[in-house]
């Protein structure tokens, strides 16, 4: 690890690469994007070979990420590692601590209670009922999943979503047939001549200016 770490110092050094030299934490974007998607790639082809090396490159862009960061003055490598481990360490009590938890279930319920604790611990002002918005950047999928799952987390259910008709469809549903179901959705909004990506943004931002205005 810490070769690396002298590798892309090195890089980003006065006498190192001009590419390297010259990014930003901005212009990185595209690539973590990228180096995520292909890492995505090989895990879903099981091409252990592969993610050996896809996960090099999602690790490189952690690395360059904080090296630009210890140029800047902010932080280094060295703290986003103690940070994540502390956040561990802090949220298994079950593992490292006397707390019991014996499914996920009750895992999950004690992470969002260390969450709320945390928050407030850093005087967030943000009331604990309030939605956590997704990140931008996830796929418009990922986003109205993340977003559905959020508004569960608050008890909030969108007028726009039959929820019966959602567990009808959930009753019989396994991975394939959701597969498919949405291969036929995507092929109906092709014979409407519909684009499925910015139909379901739409929906999706529907939902989340719904949300708002019962919050006004």
């Amino acid at each position: 690890m810490q070769d690396l770490i002298n590798t892309v110092e090195r890089l980003r050094a006065p006498n190192g690469c001009p590419w390297d030299r010259e990014q930003t934490h901005r212009s990185l974007c595209r690539c973590l994007q990228e180096e995520t998607a292909e890492l995505l790639d090989t895990i879903e082809e099981g091409d252990m070979p592969h993610m050996r090396e896809e996960l090099g490159d999602v690790l490189l862009q952690v690395v360059m990420h904080a090296q630009i960061a210890r140029e800047a003055g902010h932080f280094d490598f060295d703290a986003v590692a103690a940070e994540i481990n502390e956040k561990l360490i802090r949220r298994h009590p079950h593992v490292f601590g006397d707390t019991v938890a014996d499914t996920t279930a009750e895992v999950l319920r004690n992470w969002d209670k260390i969450k709320q604790k945390e928050k407030k611990e850093r005087m967030d002002p943000s009331p604990t009922s309030s939605l956590k918005r997704p990140p931008r950047h996830l796929t418009t999928l990922l986003y109205a999943d993340e977003l559905l799952k959020q508004l569960s987390k608050i008890n909030y259910l969108p007028s726009a979503i039959d929820l019966e008709k959602v567990e009808v469809l959930a009753a019989d549903m396994d991975e394939q047939s959701a597969g498919l179901r949405l291969l036929e959705l995507v092929a109906a909004c092709r014979r409407a001549k519909i684009d499925p990506e910015a139909a379901l943004r739409r929906a999706t931002r529907d939902i989340e200016e719904g949300f708002d205005k019962t919050q006004d």
